[in-house]
């Protein structure tokens, strides 16, 4: 690994070409947000969406307990709720994040609260069998509004949904796979790896265009299918200019592997 940014909760890491690694580094906590995990994943976004050669994102949390137990209820309890929110990202600098890059959530422990809302922004997720996921703010006369309210039913059956939801009882890593609200279930010691496995099948591909789909897709849920056609026809347009755009059916032709710049 190499190029590491580190500050006490959050570090950053480029662990190989064009795959950036970010870590929730309070393991004491369970990885609970507190205002300096906000802050440090907002800047986190702000780097990756900043360089041209970081084309995905994996987000993960220290040690095997947590990939995140949500928000710390010693900061709520002490009335410092806002700080583990900011301008532009939201809860934890990320629900709201503008961001162009894929992020891949790789939970080695529990996703809970508004642990699993930051799961629920990640574009995919690798979770390790012994992971539970859930919504549990209910049992402390909260609700999920980091997302969870909406993301759920949207990714999830609504009966399912809205059982998490009304119970706050949470569902197993392989209950949440079979209703395909995670991408794979690995174990534990793995999830890492497998993660990183995915980011590489995403980086083979052409970083402008992964960037555009996604950009697409993400808004799916939100505009009628007619405008979804214009939304998709100037994401193309956008696309053919680029140097990219010429070298992939150039190197179809000629039998090669492309060489991808991101321009």
């Amino acid at each position: 690994m190499n190029d590491l940014q580190q500050t006490e909760s959050v570090l950053f890491e480029i662990v190989e070409p064009h795959i950036a690694l970010v870590t929730i580094n309070r393991p004491e906590a369970r990885n609970a947000v507190n205002g300096a995990v906000a802050a440090g994943l907002e800047a986190a976004v702000e780097r990756s969406e900043s360089d041209p050669d970081i084309w995905a994102v994996i987000l993960t949390g220290a040690g095997s307990q947590a990939f995140c137990a949500g928000a710390d209820l010693k900061e709520v309890s002490a009335g410092r709720l806002g700080g583990l929110s900011t301008p532009k990202g939201g809860f934890g600098g990320f629900v709201r994040a503008r961001r162009t890059k894929i992020w891949i959530a790789a939970a080695q422990g529990h996703a809970l609260a508004g642990g699993l809302e930051l799961l629920l922004t990640c574009d995919l997720s690798v979770v390790a069998e012994t992971a539970n996921l859930g919504v549990p703010e209910v049992k402390r006369s909260l609700l999920p509004a980091a997302g969870g309210v909406f993301r759920l039913p949207r990714a999830l059956p609504k009966a399912i949904a809205l059982e998490m939801i009304a119970t706050g009882d949470p569902i197993s890593a392989a209950r949440a796979a079979h209703f395909g609200l995670v991408n794979m279930v690995v174990p534990a010691s793995e999830v890492i790896a497998a993660a990183l496995a995915l980011a590489r099948r995403v980086t083979v591909n052409a970083p402008l265009a992964v960037r555009e789909a996604l950009g697409v897709a993400r808004q799916a849920y939100d505009f009628p299918e007619a405008d979804l056609w214009e939304i998709a026809g100037a994401a193309i347009q956008r696309l053919y200019p680029t140097e990219d755009f010429q070298e992939g059916p150039r190197a179809f032709v000629e039998k090669r592997p492309p060489n991808w710049v991101g321009r």
